[in-house]
C-alpha cells in the first residue's frame, strides 16, 4: 500500500465500533515478535491533560539529548500526528510500510482503528531503537489497547466524567478504569486529590505493591506574583525543587499538568536517566501542544479578530478553559464555535461557558 492507500484502509476501521479488551493487541504483538518488549514506556492516562504531560516529558526528556517517542490521540489534522520521535512526526513512508506489514500479518481478520495505530506506533518505535516512549490511553486504562506494556512510571493525570457508556457512571467506575494501567511494582504519579477518584487509584496501588506519588502530598506547584511558577517536592521528593520556572503553555491547570511531567522525571532519573535543571527549563519553556489554547488573528473588514482553538471537550476540561479565559484574556465580545462526538455531555458542557458567551454556535464534527 502507498499512503493514501494505508490511509483510506486506516479510516475503513471506523466504521467498526470501539471494542475494549487485550486479547487482539496480545495475540498481534506476539506474531510481530512483541516490539513492546524491547522499549522502555511511560504509560499516562487520565480524563483530561494527558497530552500536555506526555509532549512536556518528550520535550524535557529531548532536550536532555533523549530520543523519545510519543503517541497519542486523537489527531488535529493529519494520523500522522500521532505518532512522534522527538519532533518528527512518522514519515508517510514508514507508515505506509508498517500499515502494510500490519495488514499482511492480519490477512483477513479486523482489528479497531485505535488497535491498528497502536500497533503501528509500537512497530515504529521499535524500529528506531528509542529510548524511551511516552505512551498515552485512548479510552480508560484497564482494557485500553496500550495496556499491555510494562512502564517505568505509570501517570494518571485526572478523574472526571467522560465517556460513560464504556467506562461508567460514577466517578468511582472511570477512575477504576484508569487506576487499571497500574502495573505490579511501577510507581504511580497522579494529581487525582480526593473522594471515590483516590481511593480507586489508591486501592489498586495497594493491590499491585506499586508506590503512589500524589499532588498536593508528595509535591506541589506554586504559582508566583512574577507569573513564575515553583515546583517543590515533599517526602519522597523532599530533597528537590524548581524555582522561577516558566511553562509556555496558557492556564493554571498546565501548570498542574507540567508538575505531574516533573514528578515523573524525579521516577526516571531514579532508572538512569540524566536530566539536569537546565533541560528541564528550557524544555518547559519550548513545550508546544496544538489545540490548547492555542491562538491566533485575521484581519476581517478593517477588523482584527482573534481566536482560541481548544480541545475541551467534557464538563472538567471547560470549567479549567473558562476560569483561564477569566484569568488571562480581556475581550469585547466572546462568540463560542462548539463541536463534539454524539456522547459527549453538551448540556453540563455548555452550561460552564454560557454565562459569558455573548453567542454559541453549535457545529457538528
Amino acid at each position: 500500500m502507498n499512503y493514501q492507500d494505508a490511509w483510506d484502509y486506516l479510516d475503513s476501521l471506523q466504521f467498526h465500533k470501539i471494542k475494549l479488551g487485550l486479547d487482539a493487541m496480545r495475540s498481534f504483538m506476539a506474531r510481530v515478535q512483541h516490539p513492546e518488549q524491547k522499549l522502555k514506556f511511560v504509560h499516562v492516562a487520565g480524563t483530561n491533560g494527558k497530552g500536555s504531560v506526555s509532549v512536556t516529558l518528550l520535550t524535557i526528556l529531548s532536550r536532555a539529548g533523549y530520543r523519545v517517542g510519543l503517541y497519542t490521540s486523537p489527531h488535529l489534522s493529519s494520523v500522522r500526528e500521532r505518532f512522534r520521535i522527538g519532533d518528527s512526526f512518522i514519515s508517510e513512508a514508514c507508515f505506509a510500510r508498517i500499515a502494510t506489514r500490519i495488514r499482511e500479518v492480519l490477512g483477513e481478520e479486523k482489528i479497531t482503528y485505535f488497535e491498528f495505530t497502536t500497533a503501528i506506533a509500537l512497530l515504529w518505535f521499535a524500529e528506531e531503537n528509542v529510548d524511551l516512549v511516552v505512551l498515552e490511553t485512548g479510552l480508560g486504562g484497564r482494557l485500553d489497547a496500550t495496556n499491555i506494556v510494562s512502564p517505568l512510571v505509570s501517570v494518571i493525570t485526572n478523574v472526571s466524567m467522560d465517556h460513560e457508556a464504556y467506562l461508567g457512571d460514577t466517578i468511582a467506575a472511570v477512575a477504576g478504569e484508569k487506576a487499571g494501567i497500574v502495573k505490579d511494582g511501577i510507581p504511580v504519579v497522579t494529581a487525582v486529590r480526593e473522594g471515590a477518584g483516590l481511593e480507586e487509584v489508591a486501592a489498586a496501588s495497594i493491590e499491585k505493591k506499586s508506590a503512589l506519588y500524589r499532588y498536593s502530598r508528595d509535591f506541589v506547584s506554586q504559582l508566583q506574583a512574577d507569573g513564575s511558577w515553583e515546583w517543590r517536592g515533599k517526602g519522597a521528593f523532599s530533597d528537590q525543587s524548581y524555582e522561577t520556572l516558566r511553562c509556555s503553555m496558557k492556564g493554571d491547570y498546565q501548570i498542574e499538568n507540567a508538575s505531574l511531567g516533573l514528578a515523573a522525571l524525579q521516577l526516571l532519573q531514579a532508572d538512569g536517566f540524566q536530566i539536569t535543571d537546565s533541560h528541564i527549563r528550557e524544555g518547559l519553556a519550548a513545550v508546544h501542544w496544538p489545540g490548547r489554547l492555542e491562538s491566533f488573528a485575521l484581519d476581517r473588514t478593517g477588523k482584527t479578530l482573534h481566536y482560541l482553538l481548544d480541545g475541551a471537550h467534557n464538563p472538567a476540561g471547560v470549567e479549567s478553559l473558562v476560569q483561564t479565559l477569566a484569568k488571562e484574556y480581556e475581550y469585547n465580545s466572546l462568540i463560542v464555535i462548539w463541536g463534539a462526538m454524539a456522547d459527549k455531555d453538551l448540556q453540563a458542557t455548555l452550561a460552564a461557558v454560557a454565562g459569558m458567551a455573548n453567542t454559541i454556535i453549535l457545529t457538528k464534527p
